[in-house]
């Protein structure tokens, strides 16, 4: 395989100089390179975040509470490549989204911080809840769909005991919101020791400044942010058929 392209990190305009500085000084940020065995885990791309078209984010958060607007229609063309590589090599696909009792009792803490928690927004005028994986993005029969409550898609899930089930030693990671549910799972995932790597054109959030930053600090501790085109290319030199799939 090639080596790594090296590219200015989109992070850096929010850094400063003395951040720079320190993180090269305390050897943050190594590449760790691929696992053998990956799963692509696809996090919370749903109509909740990424509303039911692509709208500035201002227009789609009066509908979509937590829309992260247009940005997350790019992410979801970005995933799209992702899967189509991955199916073809018989990779595991996983998706995470919400999930809950109608009368939302086991959402309550999400009321702690957001006045606007109650809403059940619909897709497009359907009866398509938010929590619905956006359709150009829909899981297919041999993937893996885990309903979450809290941010990790590990945190009381049955995600770590099918990637055992699987044997699959590392992550490819995309989704939403970069600064919360990805970053929540990719902290997981690093404790669990499972090698990370998160692709950059695959995650958005509704705060560019949060988005960024979150990306730097995954990058310095806990996973490699890599660039769509490396990961296309790592996934294509995998061999086919490694994994034991659903038969859907």
């Amino acid at each position: 395989m090639s080596e790594p392209r090296i590219t200015e990190p989109s992070w850096n305009r929010f850094l400063t100089e003395r951040d720079r500085q320190v993180f090269a000084a305390a050897g943050y940020a190594r590449r760790q390179g691929f696992g053998g065995r990956p799963a692509l885990l696809v996090v919370d791309v749903n109509y909740n975040f990424c509303g039911d078209r692509p709208e500035p984010i201002l227009e789609s958060v009066k509908r979509w509470r937590n829309s992260c607007g247009a940005e997350a229609w790019d992410g979801v063309a970005a995933i799209a490549k992702l899967l189509a590589a991955a199916r073809a090599k018989g990779l595991p696909v996983i998706y995470s989204t919400g999930t809950g009792r109608e009368d939302g009792w086991d959402r309550k803490a999400w009321g702690w911080k957001s006045s606007r928690t109650g809403e059940r927004p619909r897709a497009g005028g359907t009866n398509l809840d938010g929590n619905t994986i956006v359709s150009e993005i829909a899981p297919g029969p041999r993937d893996i769909v885990i309903g979450k409550l809290k941010p990790s898609a590990f945190h009381g899930t049955a995600l770590q005991s099918f990637l055992t089930l699987l044997g699959a030693d590392s992550l490819i990671v995309a989704g939403t919101t970069t600064s919360g549910c990805v970053r929540a799972t990719v902290v997981d995932a690093f404790s669990a020791n499972y090698r990370v790597s998160v692709i950059e054109e695959g995650c958005f959030d509704r705060s560019q400044a949060s988005h960024a930053i979150s990306l730097c600090d995954m990058n310095a501790k806990y996973a490699d942010v890599v660039k769509l085109d490396e990961a296309l290319e790592f996934i294509g030199t995998l061999p086919a058929g490694l994994f034991d799939l659903p038969k859907g």
